[in-house]
């Protein structure tokens, strides 16, 4: 509210306010955030899950998969893949993208319907199983799915394209010829309009944005599945300690993930975490990525990438922002972050320009970080008012823009003199008892001449004045209009509305100018997150001492040598490196035997990590390693135990190694640790000899295994074949008289003992059950008769026999309703076996 006053002293001597004063009377705007406060409520609002909505169609042996990501409002596609009746594709997306919902056709064959049924009753799967929805099969018709691609409303496709140029634009990034995915697109387009997705407290003329579509393979994958992920600690979520993270309520713990991420971006974390659900064979791209980590890592390069990771730390959620203006929902932060991100892309642009062009994402960054950008940052930085928009927490623009704007601005800031000059002339006319009177400015209402209620002024129809309409009473002042002030409303107007309204409709031009090419942002966002990513690798490999791995197609196996667990060697005091080698015709099959707690378990995870980060182009921890194919990793660690999946310990182990005997190739690693122990140990024995020996059958074909087991018979029995396909190994150790040395080294050979009784000392049983735990060991290893320890067996029968003489010695044998033979046969004749 706008209002000028005029003061009057009993003379009615008019005193005008000063300049302060004036201003003071200003509506005052809502709290606006600063500068700092806006970025933190951006990433906060970047933190929110998003909800994908996948739709998909099985047909003749292929998939047609397409889902929508409210995160940032694109559709992601995959071609037409031939899947098997399994279905393993599909589970591997799932698995990947958990999404909110599945949408299908209602007319499907036996494959699609048994696995859709098996999904839904998952009661067990994280976050929560998706809703299934079944839309009738006349919505993913071909033609009516083209109609609906073709006639989308597209913020990417400028308005000046007609429709010919519109259908052509789209077959550029549409694969039309494959035939499942358009009707799965269609499918989903029908889905989102029904479900208004992100759009459901709208005008129904409001459609559901749809800033891209995006093309995503599923080739060259290596297949992992999610227990590997948990064992491996490749991630790891803990609740988060801060009240403040109830609603995600989680955080990321002590993981490989965890300490290989430093993205300074949420879009380069949001890509790490994608690279590491699909670890790939594809040589080519896992060499382009490891090239820039390699030249980042060159000292010399150090301060290049500090620059770079700086400029990096500016890119925000621009897809989030893009999505609010489709909807007309932009807030004034949004300009701000809008402009800070396009220009720090334009410093990333400069920098890599002088940067090897040799480098594939160098090039790339400095060809497709087009002028389109600096015409953004343009445009915003000569339209938009920063510090007028925070302060009036609306969108203001900069003058010399619209000189209409201008004018107006001008006259509502001459506003409070002129009403000071109005006010006393109203005075003039006013009744003599009034002491002031002040004339306002309210947006949407007009002038008012505003004057204090008088002692006599008690009902109603005192308000009344002649000359003057009344319109409210408020906070003790009446409120009226007056010819003045009617005046005034059609002399100027309501100036302050006319102002909004013009700067709205400039904000908007400004928006279409934006989505116009939110392509152009949306390529430099996918470039500005890779580059992230891989200066976060460089930056760990550089502190971590990583080396760089090869990849050697030709050789079926892995060769690491002195390889170290990334995770482990941050945790100990010191960590003892080891070699691998495992490929050819000799040695596929490694079985690991030593003392518990000497590292076995730490070296077949150590093996599975370093193979996984050179899948996903990280440096790796070892002096040097060598890749072969490898196109699976399977493992069996860890029970991953849970009341909901509603089964045993050991039948969760057999799940495990069942996937492995299942899929595993002769390119597959397959790490199993302890595998038997949940049952009988001759059944576990047998179990894990019989699994070995399918492998073993399998010859030159057979999967690369590393087995750590404490079931030292394997080998005594020799329930292995002889041949150069197994080798054993041992974990070293020592022993010093009564203690046991680990040097946690890997060396050819077969541990003699598992040492049980020194991990059980370590971990704090009393020595006297040790040592007959021990006793009990030697008598079972030796076949002899296992007697009872005679002291603790004499102790045990003098006090059997001093609980019977108490008895006894209670007796009364005056009580006439004591019965002898009944205390002898309940009490007396039990005793006596434990006694004798």
């Amino acid at each position: 509210m706008l209002m000028a006053s005029l003061g009057a002293t009993p003379s009615r001597t008019p005193q005008g306010w000063g300049p302060r004063e004036a201003s003071a009377r200003f509506p005052s705007p809502a709290a606006v955030p600063g500068p700092r406060e806006a970025e933190e409520e951006e990433v906060e609002e970047e933190e929110e899950l998003a909800e994908i909505h996948l739709c998909v169609l099985w047909n003749s042996g292929y998939l047609g998969i397409a889902y929508y990501d409210t995160s940032d409002s694109t559709i992601h596609f995959m071609p037409d893949a031939p899947d098997h009746e399994s279905l393993k594709l599909l589970q591997r997306v799932l698995d990947e993208i958990n999404p909110q919902s599945v949408v299908t056709s209602a007319k499907q064959d036996e494959n699609m319907t048994r696995f859709l049924g098996k999904l839904a009753s998952q009661e067990h799967r994280e976050p929560k199983r998706p809703e299934i929805i079944f839309l009738p099969s006349v919505d993913f018709g071909l033609e009516i799915s083209k109609q609906r691609l073709l006639s989308g409303n597209y913020s990417f496709i400028p308005d000046s394209m007609t429709a010919t140029e519109k259908i052509l634009f789209l077959s550029s990034i549409i694969p039309f010829d494959c035939l499942l995915t358009v009707r799965a697109l269609g499918g989903l387009l029908k889905f989102l309009g029904r479900r208004r997705i992100g759009v459901e407290l709208e005008d129904y003329n409001v459609s559901v944005p749809i800033l891209g579509f995006k093309k995503f393979v599923l080739t060259h994958l290596v297949n992992i599945d999610q227990d590997t992920y948990s064992v491996l600690q490749i991630f790891k979520s803990e609740s988060h300690p801060s009240v403040y993270k109830v609603a995600s309520g989680l955080k990321e713990g002590l993981s490989l993930f965890g300490i290989l991420n430093r993205c300074r971006c949420k879009l380069g974390e949001k890509l790490l975490r994608l690279w590491f659900t699909r670890p790939t064979h594809d040589l080519g791209e896992l060499n382009s990525r490891l090239d820039v980590i390699q030249f980042f890592l060159l000292p010399q390069n150090l301060d290049m990438a500090q620059m770079l990771h700086r400029l990096l730390g500016h890119i925000r959620n621009v897809p989030l922002i893009l999505k609010r203006m489709k909807l007309s929902h932009t807030k004034v932060s949004d300009w701000q972050v809008l402009y800070k991100t396009v220009y720090s892309a334009l410093g990333l642009r400069d920098a890599c320009r002088s940067l090897p062009q040799s480098i594939q994402l160098f090039r790339d960054i400095a060809q497709e970080f087009s002028d389109d950008l600096h015409h953004i940052a343009s445009l915003i930085g000569k339209v938009v008012d920063f510090e007028g928009s925070l302060a009036e927490n609306r969108f203001t623009v900069l003058p010399n823009i619209d000189p209409e704007i201008d004018d107006k601005k001008r006259r509502l800031m001459g506003l409070p003199n002129f009403l000071t000059e109005v006010a006393r002339k109203e005075l003039e006319n006013l009744d003599s008892r009034i002491p002031s009177c002040s004339v306002i400015y309210i947006p949407l209402i007009g002038f008012l001449l505003c004057i204090p209620r008088l002692s006599s002024m008690v009902e109603a129809s005192d308000f009344e004045i002649d000359g003057l309409d009344f319109m409210f009473l408020s906070e003790e002042k009446l409120h009226y209009r007056s010819a003045r002030t009617k005046e005034l409303d059609a002399l100027l107007g309501d100036l302050h509305c006319e102002i909004r309204d013009q700067e709205m409709l400039l904000m908007y031009q400004l928006q279409c100018q934006v989505l116009a090419r939110a392509a152009v942002l949306t390529r430099v966002l996918d470039l500005a997150s890779r580059l992230d990513v891989l200066l976060a690798l460089a930056s760990a490999a550089r502190d971590y001492g990583y080396s760089r791995p090869r990849y050697s197609p030709q050789v079926l196996g892995v060769r690491i040598q002195n390889g170290r667990h990334p995770l482990m060697e941050l945790c100990a005091r010191t960590f003892v490196p080891n070699s691998t080698e495992c490929g050819g015709d000799k040695g596929r099959v490694k079985v690991i035997t030593g003392p518990n707690s000497s590292g076995k378990s730490i070296y077949l995870k150590q093996v599975g990590l370093i193979v996984f980060m050179a899948l996903v182009g990280s440096f790796v921890p070892a002096e040097e390693a060598e890749i072969g194919a490898v196109d699976a990793i399977f493992t069996r660690i860890h029970s991953c135990e849970s009341i909901s999946l509603g089964l045993s310990t050991f039948m969760i182990d057999l799940n495990q190694v069942a996937k492995a005997v299942n899929n595993a190739t002769a390119q597959s690693l397959v790490l199993i640790d302890e595998f038997g122990k949940g049952t009988n140990t001759v059944d576990g024995l047998a179990l894990l000899a019989a699994v070995l020996r399918h492998w073993l059958a399998l010859g030159c074909t057979c999967p690369h295994i590393f087995v750590a087991t404490n079931f030292l018979s394997l080998v005594q029995l020799q329930l292995l074949p002889q041949g150069p396909l197994v080798q054993y190994l041992t974990m070293e150790t020592c022993e010093d008289g009564n203690d046991l040395v680990f040097f946690y080294q890997v060396c050819e050979g077969v541990a003699k003992a598992s040492h049980a009784s020194h991990t059980a000392v370590q971990a704090g049983l009393p020595n006297r059950l040790v040592a007959r735990g021990k006793e009990v060991s030697d008598l079972i290893r030796s076949g002899k008769l296992i007697k009872p320890v005679k002291d603790l067996l004499k102790k045990n029968q003098m006090e059997n026999c001093q609980t019977l003489v108490d008895k006894f010695m209670k007796l009364d044998l005056e009580d006439p309703n004591l019965d002898l033979n009944v205390f002898m046969r309940q009490e007396v004749l039990p005793a006596a076996t434990s006694i004798l």
